[in-house]
């Protein structure tokens, strides 16, 4: 791998294919960051350990030589985390190297309740949570209430602090959700406790990877989630609260803007979602059954939620405008394999609006009222999951990624047709 940074990132809603794709470069990397958002999404990984999904720790953590850091602008889950480490130990995975930002904040018992408590009074109206309390945490942080991960260490100061806050939480858990206070002291006790069990990994991060670029150390910073799910240029309300995009990188990880030097934006080569919102391509009834059913090692499921994913053809609109956004030096394709039932395959090309035809992703309002507008593609109905040279690809397959290619516009240089490690194509 080159030295500097190598961002990895999806084009999409998220569930792209991305935790394979960081663990794959990150074996070549001497550091893997988190550098946005918390456990309320998950990376798939298969390797000669078995299944995992990690949700707060960074996928270098299967890599022994690698340093696997949280970064500033995550959304820390101290009990998540500890628990992912539990997990990886218990399973004989050897202990991972690991450094926590003590610039991070962390999510508070709080931030999954009143999560869960909006979402309830929302009802129908509600966004699709994970009801991991990433809205409420991030709402904090911008409030200046949060607590940073360096507040641990001095009680007086995560008392005050947490007075502050819960002089606001309390206001609304009793007007609003009608429930009873929170308890400062079992709070307090809590987030004391949280503190030491990651005492040992708390440095200042920012520091330690300025240095490294210093050194030549090449390093890999993984995104959360897709494109089309940041909360300025995606398909908002029906986003996250952290900002998805490669360019978000440098202010999460703690990295100067031009060490970035490669994007690989991770793209499926159909689509899905888990959440609320627009989705142009979406199928229903057995269509969209059959898709999930086939995708991924065990089906199209959240690997957070476990919920059905919502299912659809490739989206060329939505996707060129996710690499765009992104800044894509290059596109990881994944799950090729799974389409390989079809004798054809749809691919959007356009959208129809108010009988108006559209070659570009427009904000949500009219994003409602689209339609997509498909090219029929052929299918090569064979397994191609052993494959491992794009040209002994059958010619199908090679045409479907071609024509993906030019409709994007940026080159497709890593191809996923499996979900073991080992289950990639390269091309130059």
């Amino acid at each position: 791998m080159n030295q500097g940074v190598t961002a990895i990132v999806g084009a999409n809603w998220g569930d792209e294919g991305k935790g394979k794709i960081t663990d794959l470069l990150g074996d070549k990397a001497d550091i893997v960051i988190r550098f946005q958002g918390g456990n309320n999404a998950g990376h798939t990984i298969i390797n000669a350990y078995g299944k995992f999904v990690l949700q707060m720790l960074p996928s270098g953590v299967f890599h022994e030589t690698v340093l696997n850091v949280i970064g500033p602008g995550t959304a820390l889950n101290i009990e998540g985390l500890m628990k992912e480490l539990d997990q990886l130990a218990a399973r004989g995975v050897p202990k991972p190297k690991l450094a926590i930002s003590d610039r991070s904040q962390v999510i508070v018992a709080y931030h999954p309740l009143f999560d869960m408590l909006e979402e309830e009074r929302l009802g129908s109206g509600q966004f699709g949570s994970t009801k991991s309390g990433i809205a409420p945490f991030y709402a904090d942080k911008y409030s200046k209430i949060g607590i940073q991960v360096a507040d641990l260490y001095d009680k007086e100061r995560l008392r005050m602090k947490l007075e502050k806050a819960l002089v606001f939480k309390n206001t609304l858990l009793e007007h609003l959700y009608k429930k009873e206070k929170l308890v400062l002291d079992e709070i307090l006790e809590q987030l004391w406790l949280s503190g030491q069990a990651i005492l040992p990994f708390v440095s200042d991060t920012t520091l330690l990877l300025h240095q490294a670029l210093q050194d030549g150390k090449s390093i890999v910073v993984e995104g959360q989630l897709g494109a089309l799910r940041d909360p300025d240029h995606g398909i908002y309300p029906f986003s996250t609260s952290s900002s998805t995009l490669a360019g978000f990188a440098a202010v999460g990880a703690g990295v100067p803007p031009h060490a970035i030097r490669r994007i690989v934006a991770v793209a499926k080569a159909y689509s899905s979602c888990v959440g609320a919102g627009p989705f142009v391509t979406e199928l229903h009834g057995p269509e969209g059954d059959e898709l999930r059913k086939r995708g991924g090692d065990a089906g199209e499921y959240g690997s957070k939620t476990g919920r059905p994913r919502r299912m659809g053809w490739f989206d060329a609109v939505a996707t060129r405008y996710g690499c765009m956004l992104q800044g894509a030096t290059e596109v990881a394709l994944s799950l090729l394999d799974v389409l390989s039932y079809l004798e054809r395959i749809p691919v959007c090309t356009a959208y129809e609006i108010d009988g108006k035809r559209l070659s570009h992703f427009p904000p949500t309002p009219l994003l409602e009222r689209a339609y997509p507008v498909y090219e029929l593609l052929p299918g090569w109905q064979c397994d191609i999951s052993g494959i491992r040279e794009f040209s002994k690809l059958p010619e199908e397959a090679k045409q479907y990624v071609q024509f993906i290619e030019k409709q994007i516009g940026v080159p497709i240089r890593m191809i996923s047709n499996g979900p073991r490690r080992e289950d990639y194509i390269e091309l130059s």
